[in-house]
């Protein structure tokens, strides 16, 4: 491996096996936990439905895809999809899903900026 490749490589382990990031979502009294970052495979739908114009679908699947409880077990599965579409506070989901799916571009990467 190149060391370009290595640093990267690096980088995404660091991402990828860090911290839980917490959510509270006051209106469904809950905290949502999550990732900094996904890899690609678990990406791969919500760009799909993005690129086919389903937002919403995309969002939902967001939140099936990346919210996790305190230990890191997905709160919500494919079965949830339905009732996440038609019985959850559209505002709510949107904030939720956007709130988990920007996580990583709050703060940086603990050690990957060197001064």
């Amino acid at each position: 491996m190149s060391k370009t490749l290595e640093k990267i490589s690096n980088h995404y382990q660091k991402a990828i096996a860090g911290d839980l990031e917490k959510i509270k979502v006051e209106e469904w009294d809950m905290d949502i936990y999550c990732k900094r970052t996904y890899p690609f495979k678990d990406e791969a739908k919500m760009i799909e439905l993005q690129s086919q114009g389903k937002t919403v679908e995309a969002l939902v699947e967001s939140l099936i895809v990346k919210a996790l409880d305190k230990d890191g077990k997905r709160l919500f599965f494919d079965a949830d999809r339905v009732n996440l579409m038609n019985e959850a506070d559209p505002s709510v989901v949107i904030k939720v899903a956007g709130q988990i799916n920007n996580i990583g571009l709050r703060q940086p990467i603990k050690d990957t900026i060197k001064e």
